[in-house]
């Protein structure tokens, strides 16, 4: 057949029908080999989450020690362990006040009191939440020293906490924190379990 006879709609008709044939050709045999996996979309995969360190675990270690803070620890870790890795107890540190043995749970907040009056320390029940490695803080009796190591309660907000206590009687509620300038719900909410009235 010669092309150059052909009117050029004949031209373009006889181009359609050869790229036709060469694309069947050519891609039949790979639509019918992948038929099974290739044109099937593969499932959406939730997204792996962030690498979680399992072997070890977050303290927050307060109070009369030389390098308060966050420290990871190795899992099956004691209260001594974190109190070493803050720097060890100041001077002031009531550490007999600390069961140093108790193991240590991710997130456990230890707070190393300091040394206070005689009974300031004393172990009181906490009621429904985890055992603190730590005695609770008792609102009515304890000194400014001892509340200023509480987390989120500076100097001076041990202070106020102390002169309303002086002004006006005994707490019979955490939540009557409220009253004292400077303390909210959120700062309330952080001492449950730490602070008995």
């Amino acid at each position: 057949m010669d092309l150059h006879s052909l009117t050029p709609a004949q031209r373009r008709l006889f181009a359609g029908v050869v790229l036709l044939a060469a694309l069947l050709f050519f891609g039949l045999p790979r639509l019918t080999h992948h038929r099974g996996t290739a044109t099937s979309v593969p499932p959406l995969r939730a997204p792996r989450p962030a690498h979680v360190d399992t072997a070890r675990l977050v303290v927050d270690v307060a109070g009369a020690v030389r390098r308060p803070g966050l420290y990871r620890l190795e899992r099956g870790s004691r209260v001594a362990d974190a109190i070493a890795a803050a720097g060890g107890a100041t001077g002031r540190a009531d550490v007999d006040a600390v069961n140093l043995a108790a193991p240590l749970a991710d997130g456990l907040q230890i707070i190393v009191p300091h040394r206070g009056p005689a009974g300031a320390s004393a172990l009181s029940p906490t009621g429904g939440s985890a055992p603190s490695p730590t005695a609770p803080v008792d609102l009515n009796s304890a000194s400014v020293e001892e509340l200023d190591a509480l987390p989120g309660i500076g100097p001076s907000t041990a202070q106020k906490i102390v002169d309303y206590r002086q002004a006006h009687g005994a707490f019979h509620s955490l939540e009557e924190l409220d009253a004292v300038p400077g303390i909210g719900a959120g700062r309330i909410a952080q001492l449950k379990g730490l602070v008995v009235p």
